[in-house]
């Protein structure tokens, strides 16, 4: 089987599992017990891999807080703000195609009396800048506009958006899971004060997430315990995670200048063969901002899912993975304007280091195939 779903999450680099090992093994010491060298070694070891995952984004290493997913990276990140800040406000702005990590934290806090907007996005997936400015009010708290949609690959005016929050004094929170690693992220260029990302997006381990935290803004901590991750974030550390998704973003860096070309390219190669040798099909998401791999299609007069299990060698999904099981149209999709009916012959194609253009042509080959098969029992396909 190809794997082309490298948006759900990526396979394990094995120089990743080799700086890991050795914390499975040997280093097994717990990073709190300072009395003693295990200790010691497993602490050297989480505070190296807070430098290498500072690195990436430009960030400083006290700045990142190591947790077990970028999700509880999302859950912190937002309602940490809303609780610290409650006193200043109760309202907070997002978009309607989020990932359900900060969609269902943010309709968790509607729960407790905050007020949440939703902004629309246009046919491509992206938030107008000028509808964030008109939303801000005077009990704004918190702005969280995902960089990167996991479905569409669309790339949002993170930078744009920024700025306008800093103006009006409000702090701004990134979803950045499927951008980091993938494209350069600078969290200086982009005027964030908080972000969240993943090591199993860009070939670490799963289980570990982080969340950076600019200096001096306060967060109520989500877990309570021994006071780990200067007490915003409790539990005995995940010390051999950390130390792979410390490795994984320092391959990821120096990867980067090639790797980013290289998919476009094959991103750009696969698009054209389907665009051009099958009808009734569209590309979703912006044609240029998005991330380098991914493609997401909707072909007209067959189901997604159908076309799915019908490419038995490949590994791809019909959205994102924490929704792709449900038989519902991607509410992705239909807040892009995208009629049910297309949205239901969605697939999702994402292409990461393993895949080669031989590949890319196969599954070109297969879709052309594939599709004009399903389409002949379609009664709604005159051909």
């Amino acid at each position: 089987m190809i794997y082309m779903d490298h948006n759900a999450t990526t396979p394990l680099d094995p120089t990743v599992l080799q700086a890991m090992m050795p914390y499975l093994k040997e280093h097994f010491g717990n990073p709190s017990s300072s009395t003693h060298e295990y200790g010691r070694i497993a602490r050297r070891a989480v505070e190296e891999a807070r430098s290498q995952v500072a690195q990436l984004i430009g960030a400083q290493p006290e700045e990142m807080i190591f947790t077990c997913s970028a999700t509880e990276a999302d859950n912190l990140a937002i309602k940490g703000v809303a609780w610290a800040n409650r006193d200043k406000g109760n309202h907070i702005i997002t978009c309607q195609i989020e990932h359900k990590a900060v969609l269902n934290s943010c309709k968790s806090l509607e729960k407790e009396g905050y007020e949440v907007t939703y902004l629309p996005v246009d046919k491509y997936g992206l938030v107008d800048p000028d509808d964030v400015k008109k939303a801000i009010g005077d009990k704004t708290i918190l702005i969280t506009i995902m960089y990167a949609n996991s479905e569409v690959g669309t790339l949002e005016p993170i930078a744009e958006i920024g700025k306008i929050a800093q103006q009006k004094g409000v702090l701004f929170h990134t979803d950045a899971v499927q951008a980091v690693g993938k494209i350069p992220v600078n969290i200086g260029d982009l005027n964030v004060n908080l972000l969240s990302m993943s090591a199993h997006k860009m070939y670490g381990p799963k289980g570990i997430g982080a969340l950076y935290l600019e200096k001096g803004i306060k967060l109520i901590p989500l877990i309570h315990g021994g006071g780990h991750e200067r007490g915003l974030r409790s539990g005995t550390e995940n010390v051999p995670g950390i130390v792979g998704f410390g490795k994984a973003c320092e391959i990821a860096q120096k990867l980067l200048p090639e790797e980013m070309p290289r998919l476009r390219k094959l991103r750009e190669h696969l698009v054209k063969g389907v665009l051009e040798n099958i009808d009734y099909v569209q590309l979703n998401g912006h044609p240029e901002k998005r991330i380098p791999g991914n493609a997401n299609f909707s072909f007209n007069y067959i189901e997604g899912e159908a076309l799915i299990l019908s490419l038995k060698d490949f590994a791809i999904s019909s959205g994102s993975a924490c929704t792709s099981s449900s038989l519902k149209s991607s509410y992705v999709l239909i807040a892009m304007g995208i009629p049910e009916h297309i949205a239901h012959g969605s697939v999702r194609i994402c292409l990461g280091r393993s895949n080669n253009a031989k590949e890319v042509d196969l599954l070109i080959k297969r879709l052309i195939e594939n599709v004009s098969k399903l389409r002949e029992l379609s009664p709604l396909y005159d051909g």
